[in-house]
């Protein structure tokens, strides 16, 4: 059924989730991960306080972690993993990365780090539900 499983993460509890979920799929399926991470470029820091560059390295590094750990959850379960650090607008970026992995389907936390309390859908996860060629599985 799934040839090649997606799995997006921003480092939130929903999203150690949904990773625990795409794992499970890719060992019932004996398929492939790939994992994104997206640093959100419209995040802007231009108040002569912060530099831009240093925050966008930090983020990035903060990414880069959270997919070590995806890595490492993912080797534990005997699990082929690849995973990215994208930049950009983060709906796009997981749909983008997924057409070009022809991942079969896409698993995501239903809530991510910046969303409020008691929202049903995180605007990200709710734009790559309405926009997506392929199955999307959120995981609360």
């Amino acid at each position: 059924m799934y040839d090649s499983i997606l799995v997006a993460t921003d480092g939130s509890e929903a999203a150690a989730t949904a990773i625990d979920h795409a794992i499970a799929l890719a060992q019932r399926f004996d398929a492939p991960l790939y994992g994104i991470a997206v640093v959100d470029e419209r995040t802007e820091y231009d108040t002569g306080i912060v530099d831009p560059e240093e925050a966008r390295r930090h983020l990035e590094e903060r990414a880069a972690g959270w997919l070590a750990d995806l890595e490492t959850t993912a080797t534990d379960g005997d699990v082929s993993v690849e995973t990215t650090v994208r930049s950009g607008v983060p709906h796009e970026e997981i749909l983008d990365y997924a057409a070009e992995r022809d991942a079969d389907a896409v698993v995501l936390g239903s809530r991510g780090r910046s969303s409020f309390k008691g929202a049903l859908l995180g605007s990200t996860v709710d734009r790559v539900v309405r926009t997506a060629d392929r199955p999307v599985l959120v995981v609360g």
